[in-house]
């Protein structure tokens, strides 16, 4: 690992640097005065006599384990309403994990001020994006970029999307039931036989 930080380190810093040099870094409030070369250079050499930490190891339970775990925080939010027990009297009441304890499930009690505090920690500030694709995976070009990388791995094309379904199909397909048919005799057809105009509700008068 000693071999590993340091050559993260290195490489780390020479790609500032170089995005640096090439105008690609913007400074602003108090870090603007990181414009001046000599200022960005002072400001990076204490990093280059610091021990960074860099750990890896293979994971326990494969690929398909870390994929699950870092979905939960691109995909979901903070915690799931079914975790949320009780909120009374400015009390929140949840269910957590307790992970030193081999998961074991326990409760947690937080004043509604801490647990907003605790779940704003959570939300990105604003301009950010939980994911935000680039190179070939840039919306821009994903399409173009996607066929070239399928052309030179010798995959066949993707096949175009499938046309949207009819909701009435989809419906039949979930429950087994036809919204085309008549629901008295089940026999009978439904057709539309004429769309009729919405109109507002007349506003309700006040009497009290």
């Amino acid at each position: 690992m000693r071999v590993l930080s340091r050559l993260f380190r290195r490489l780390f810093l020479e790609h500032l640097q170089r995005a640096f040099v090439s105008g690609k870094l913007r400074f602003f409030s108090a870090l603007e005065k990181l414009r001046d070369p000599r200022d960005f250079a002072g400001y990076l050499a204490p990093t280059r006599k610091v021990d960074w930490v860099v750990y890896a190891k293979p994971p326990f339970a494969g690929p398909e384990q870390v994929l699950d775990y870092v979905g939960r925080y691109t995909h979901r939010v903070a915690i799931s309403n079914e975790r949320l027990l009780d909120i009374e009297a400015g009390q929140v009441h949840f269910r957590y994990k307790d992970y030193r304890q081999h998961g074991k499930q326990k409760t947690m009690t937080l004043s509604a001020e801490e647990f907003i505090r605790r779940f704003l920690l959570h939300t990105l500030p604003s301009g950010f994006r939980r994911i935000r694709y680039y190179g070939f995976l840039g919306n821009r070009y994903r399409n173009e970029k996607l066929a070239q990388c399928r052309q030179l791995l010798g995959m066949p094309p993707a096949a175009p999307p499938e046309p949207p379904r009819d909701y009435r199909d989809r419906h039949q397909e979930l429950t087994g039931n036809s919204l085309r048919e008549c629901p008295i005799c089940h026999r009978g057809r439904m057709f539309i036989v004429e769309a009729l105009a919405a109109h507002p509700c007349p506003a309700i008068q006040n009497t009290s």
